[in-house]
C-alpha cells in the first residue's frame, strides 16, 4: 500500500511482518568459528541489512544456535550487536535456544533468568499474531526432540485460537533434508508434535539448524527455515560432500496476509544493482488508475 493512495493488485498489505534469521554461532572475543568464520563480523552485516530495509517489523526472530559454545560472554556479546537494532526498529525480539546453545547461560546471560536447565520457551502476542518459541534442544546432544511437559503445554495453549493465528519458531525443522549428517541430527518423534498440530490455527512454522534455506510442510503446515548468518551450506556440491562456506548468508522477510505467509530469503551481500524501480516510480504508478497502470506497465512493446 503507497501512504494515502491506492492499493496495488488483489491482495491487501500484510497484517504482519517478521525478520526472521538464524544460527549466528557467536563466540566469546569474537574469535573466529573454526579460524575462518568472522560470526560477529557476518552478524554485523546482517544486521545492517535488516536495518537497510526501511521497515518497522513486528519482531525480529532468531531460531537457534545463538551461540556456539554456549559461552556466557558470546551471549552477552550477542545482546549488545542486536538489541540496539530491535529498539530503533521498535520490535522485540524472540530467542530460539539451538543444539549449540546452553539453557543456563543462555536464559541468564541473555534473558535475565535464572540459570536452569529448563526449556527455553515463549508467547508473544503481535497485534493478534500469537508467537510461540519452542525449544527442541536436547541437552548435551545436537539432535533435537521435545520433553512430554513441553508438549503438554503447547496443547494448553493452542486450545485457544489467537486473532491472526499461530507462528511456531524453534530450531530443528520438522523436515527431511537431503544432506546425510543432518538426516542423524534431526529433530525426533516428529509424530507427537503432529498431533497437536491438528486442527490448531498454526499457520506456519520458522525454524533454522541446516545453514541453508530450504522450505516444506509438516502436518499440513508450511516450514520456512532460514539460512545462517554465520556460514552456510555449499549445496552445489555431491550430498555426502556438502560443507561449509562463507558466502550465501541470508535472512527471511516473512509477511503474514489474511489467506497466507510467505518467506522471502533476503541475501546478505555487496553488490550493483539497478535503479530503474523506485519511490519516485511507485509514486507515479500510484497515481494511475489500475486500467492505466497495466497499459503502462504490463503491455509488451509493439503488441
Amino acid at each position: 500500500m503507497v501512504p494515502g493512495s491506492v492499493q496495488f493488485g488483489q491482495y491487501a498489505p500484510a497484517r504482519r511482518t517478521i525478520v526472521h534469521l538464524s544460527d549466528t554461532h557467536l563466540l566469546a572475543g569474537d574469535v573466529q568459528l573454526g579460524g575462518r568464520y568472522d560470526t560477529a563480523a557476518n552478524l554485523r552485516r546482517t544486521l545492517e541489512s535488516v536495518e537497510d530495509l526501511g521497515i518497522r517489523p513486528d519482531a525480529l526472530v532468531f531460531t537457534g544456535d545463538l551461540t556456539d559454545l554456549g559461552e556466557p560472554d558470546a551471549y552477552s556479546s550477542l545482546r549488545a550487536a542486536v538489541e540496539p537494532v530491535a529498539e530503533r526498529l521498535g520490535a522485540p525480539i524472540v530467542w530460539v535456544a539451538g543444539n549449540h546453545d546452553e539453557r543456563p547461560a543462555l536464559r541468564r546471560d541473555l534473558l535475565g533468568l535464572d540459570a536452569t536447565e529448563e526449556p527455553v520457551t515463549g508467547v508473544w502476542d503481535l497485534g493478534g499474531l500469537r508467537m510461540i518459541a519452542l525449544d527442541t534442544t536436547v541437552p548435551g546432544w545436537h539432535h533435537g526432540d521435545f520433553d512430554a511437559g513441553q508438549l503438554l503445554w503447547l496443547r494448553g495453549i493452542l486450545a485457544t485460537p489467537a486473532p491472526l493465528g499461530t507462528i511456531l519458531a524453534m530450531h530443528h525443522p520438522p523436515l527431511p533434508s537431503h544432506l546425510p549428517l543432518f538426516d542423524i541430527l534431526e529433530l525426533r518423534d516428529q509424530g507427537r508434535l503432529a498431533e497437536i498440530l491438528a486442527g490448531s490455527d498454526v499457520r506456519a512454522i520458522l525454524a533454522g539448524h541446516l545453514h541453508y534455506s530450504t522450505s516444506g510442510t509438516f502436518a499440513g503446515i508450511p516450514v520456512s527455515v532460514s539460512a545462517a548468518t554465520c556460514y552456510t551450506m555449499d549445496l552445489a556440491r555431491p550430498p555426502a560432500e556438502v560443507n561449509g562456506m562463507d558466502a550465501g548468508q541470508s535472512f527471511h522477510l516473512v509477511h503474514v496476509y489474511d489467506g497466507t505467509v510467505t518467506s522471502s530469503v533476503v541475501p546478505v551481500v555487496d553488490a550493483a544493482t539497478g535503479d530503474y524501480f523506485s519511490a519516485a516510480w511507485v509514486a507515479r504508478m500510484a497515481a494511475l488508475s489500475p486500467t492505466e497502470r497495466l497499459e503502462a506497465f504490463s503491455r509488451k512493446p509493439g503488441r
